[in-house]
């Protein structure tokens, strides 16, 4: 089993920044992938980025494409989601999600979720 953190979120006007981190814990052997999501109330859980073990591969989705990073720092089994631009729009709970096996970094199906950490966007 693998124990996921999220932390980092909270208030943040627009067009500003934050920081996600995610922590990874017990059976944290690599190479696993690990994705951010998030979900609006009333809306569909959305894959925003991905990343391979190794970080030469990684995966974003056009809304936050040019504003968001993901980087991870295998040794600390941590995970980051660099967060610049923000808009209202991006208010959401952030989740990060792991998995040993997943074949596409756009696939969607985890196998490890975090508890998520709110994040909103004042306009």
């Amino acid at each position: 089993q693998v124990q996921l953190v999220e932390s980092g979120g909270g208030l943040v006007q627009a067009g500003g920044s934050l920081r996600l981190t995610c922590a990874a814990s017990g059976r944290t052997f690599g190479p696993y992938a690990v994705g951010w999501f998030r979900q609006a109330p009333g809306k569909e859980r959305e894959l925003l980025s991905a990343s391979r073990w190794s970080a030469d591969s990684t995966y974003y989705a056009d809304s936050v494409k040019g504003r968001f990073t993901i980087s991870r720092d295998n040794a600390k089994n941590t995970v980051y989601l660099r967060m610049n631009s923000l808009k209202p729009e991006d208010t959401a709970v952030y989740y990060c999600a792991a998995s040993y096996t997943i074949a596409a970094l756009t696939a969607t199906r985890y196998d490890y979720w975090g508890q998520g950490t709110q994040v909103t966007v004042s306009s």
